[in-house]
Order: structure tokens, then sequence, then C-alpha cells
């Protein structure tokens, strides 16, 4: 989705122009990919895959 065409319910102008602090943060909102594009969802799926394999790594290399 895009701002572009979006107009401010509080100072009636385009979101993409910033004019007001709702329209920055709602452009900011809309335009925040998250880390390296990943959504915040998928990066801790990630993370606790990581800690899992450290895990498994660990008790492996124990035996």
């Amino acid at each position: 989705m895009s701002c572009e065409h979006l107009v401010c319910a509080q100072c009636a102008h385009p979101v993409i122009e910033g004019r007001c602090a709702l329209c920055r943060a709602n452009r900011e909102r809309m335009h925040s990919h998250g880390f390296a594009g990943l959504s915040p969802a998928l990066i801790i799926v990630l993370l606790v895959v990581l800690l899992f394999a450290a895990l498994v790594i660990r008790h492996l290399s124990g035996l």
C-alpha cells in the first residue's frame, strides 16, 4: 500500500507530505519494513530456530 493518495484526517493534506505529526507517523508506519525487509514475526521465528540449532549442536558435541 502507498500513502501517495491518502489524505490525513487531521490536517486534510496528503499523508506523503507529512505536514502534521499524524501524517509523519502514518507515513513512517507504512514505509517501515522491519530489519532487512523482514517482518518482526519472521525475525523472531528465525531467532528461535537459531537458538534451537545452537542447543542441539551443544548437546551433540557433549556426547
